[in-house]
């Protein structure tokens, strides 16, 4: 089976327009074409599809999107949405429940959300042509989760999602996990994420493909699992962000063959276009030096200079928090430092116990 898997797509104010009018040329460029003979084509619908203004609280941007963003993907190919990811519960239910009816109508698949936790956990299994194959869409605690009495995206859970995998691996010919997780910006996997991304190697799944940090990090393959920290964005154009943001990798996957590629693309001030020339080696010689420090260790360092470039903001959130006085937003912060697991990994990074200071 021929797959296509791609990263976040999240309309922005300014490029909404060019979707309600269905302007493919200006938003997709030559990247139409990566979409020709694929059974399956899958993305991340990194925001909701409503019309409602009700934004739930929270750091950072509420996103949505119209209806003809869901029309065109369906145009192209895309056959597959992702939901788990920490934008999908942006206007709460009344958004949740409005994109899941539109995906519905317009006959798109989507994967990775439920009425509670447990519905979220229902892994997808795609079958053609008498192969199957599953897709387990997972997102790391950022605001959009499924609880126990609430409906929301499938988050990951350390026991939870190993059992799911192994499960999927007994019913399918090949397993795809899709972790939206790993730190913002950040190139290089945190100690825990590679550790869990290559237990879910050993517990079956065939590719890990880690997106939600808005940059192209490393790959490896790892008991014959091959794993991408760090897919980029697909189609999220936003100004004033870091340059590292502007860069992406489609993965066309093989099923029959086990063999998996890449393709750079790059944002322009409408829309994605494939990468080319200078620009394009550039992107891939810089992703195959990340590559070769997963072998030799060098990642590590990597991982540690990006925690010290963001040490002010954690140890100003500390400082904000639960002190006396205390304001809500300082204690919203902390609290939701200690809840993502990326934020967590750059905490645990930054402040170690006296343990690791320990004598030998």
């Amino acid at each position: 089976m021929k797959t296509l898997l791609l990263g976040d797509i999240s309309p922005t104010q300014h490029i909404d327009p060019l979707f309600k009018v269905k302007d493919v040329k200006s938003l997709f460029d030559d990247t139409v074409s990566l979409f020709a003979g694929n059974d399956l084509s899958f993305v991340n619908l990194e925001c909701a599809i409503t019309e409602h203004d009700t934004g739930i609280k929270k750091f950072g941007p509420c996103l949505k999107a119209c209806r003809e963003t869901l029309e065109v993907l369906k145009d192209l190919g895309v056959n597959v949405c992702g939901l788990s990811n920490n934008h999908i519960f942006d206007f709460g239910r009344k958004g949740a429940a409005d994109t899941i009816k539109a995906l519905d109508e317009l006959g798109l698949i989507h994967t990775g959300f439920g009425e509670n936790y447990e519905d979220s956990r229902k892994n997808l299994y795609f079958e053609k042509d008498g192969e199957k194959i599953a897709i387990i869409a997972v997102c790391e605690h950022e605001y959009s989760y499924a609880l126990d009495d609430r409906m929301g995206a499938r988050p990951y859970d350390e026991y939870d999602t190993m059992s799911d995998i192994r499960a999927a691996r007994k019913e399918a010919d090949r397993v795809i996990v899709i972790y939206h997780g790993g730190k913002e910006h950040c190139r290089y996997p945190s100690p825990r994420l590679r550790k869990l991304c290559r237990a879910m190697a050993e517990n079956g799944a065939d590719v890990v493909l880690c997106q939600h940090s808005h940059c192209i990090g490393c790959y490896e393959e790892y008991e014959g699992c091959h794993i991408l920290y760090g897919q980029g964005n697909f189609h999220f154009i936003y100004e004033n962000c870091p340059p590292t943001w502007n860069g992406s990798l489609s993965v066309q996957y093989d099923t029959k063959t086990h063999e998996i590629s890449f393709t750079p693309i790059v944002n322009t001030e409408t829309g994605i276009t494939f990468a080319k020339g200078d620009e394009a080696e550039e992107m891939m010689r810089e992703f195959e030096k990340r590559n070769a420090s997963l072998a030799d260790g060098t990642w590590i360092d990597g991982w540690r200079e990006f925690c010290e470039r963001s040490r002010r903001q954690y140890y100003n959130a500390t400082q904000s928090a639960y002190g006396v006085p205390s304001e809500e937003v300082g204690d919203s912060i902390f609290a939701h430092y200690i809840d993502c697991e990326a934020h967590l990994d750059v905490w645990k990074e930054l402040f170690k116990t006296a343990n690791h200071r320990n004598e030998k």
